[in-house]
């Protein structure tokens, strides 16, 4: 029954963050099953598609997986703008990479869509270790600038799909249901255009 109102959505979605944070592992253990130890650098961005089925929707993903070297910092708008979901990456042993995804935060706040649901993943989480970002710390970070947290591993793929499901909920949540919306009111709009003519 749930199924009949079950909205398709096609969402970009892009990842952003510091070169070697395991962007492209993420995407890959999330689209293919697969992890890697040695991961080729991405070079400008690479393009993967997945689709979610929801109770409520089908969300079927754009993913961009953007560069994280220096050099094309400058084409990353090119992937973002329009985009509907982010996630910014950063790898818990680097300090240097959690202050770089302050940065890409910035950016998309500044520049990226003004709906966008923005996620902080704190990815390498099997290398405890090694830890040099305190969980409490990428979650008082993402608290103060209304960002979704998780902690993630590729290599183990812990949160990997809860991830992208976390974002696949809120992408069906925050979409309105036009199709359908348009339906139901289609009898009632001629008796009652003024309320209806410009809502929409």
């Amino acid at each position: 029954m749930a199924r009949s109102g079950n909205k398709n959505i096609q969402a970009k979605l892009v990842l952003l963050g510091d070169m070697g944070t395991g962007k492209t592992s993420l995407v890959l253990r999330f689209v293919k099953g697969q992890f890697f130890e040695y991961q080729e650098s991405t070079i400008g961005a690479a393009f993967f598609t997945q689709v979610l089925s929801l109770n409520e929707a089908t969300i079927k993903f754009d993913i961009w997986d953007t560069a994280g070297q220096e050099r094309y910092h400058s084409l990353a708008p090119m992937y973002y703008r329009g985009a509907a979901a982010a996630v910014v990456v950063y790898d818990i042993t680097s300090m240097e990479s959690f202050i770089r995804a302050k940065k890409w935060v910035l950016e998309l706040q500044r520049q990226g869509n003004p709906n966008l649901i923005m996620f902080l993943a704190a990815n390498k989480a099997d290398l405890e270790e090694k830890r040099k970002v305190g969980v409490e710390e990428g979650e008082q970070y993402a608290k103060e600038n209304g960002l979704f947290f998780i902690e993630t591993s590729a290599k183990s793929a812990q949160n990997v799909n809860e991830l992208f499901y976390e974002i696949a909920k809120r992408l069906a949540k925050a979409s309105p249901s036009r199709q359908t919306g348009m339906k139901l009111h289609r009898r009632s709009q001629e008796s009652r255009r003024g309320i209806f003519c410009c809502s929409v």
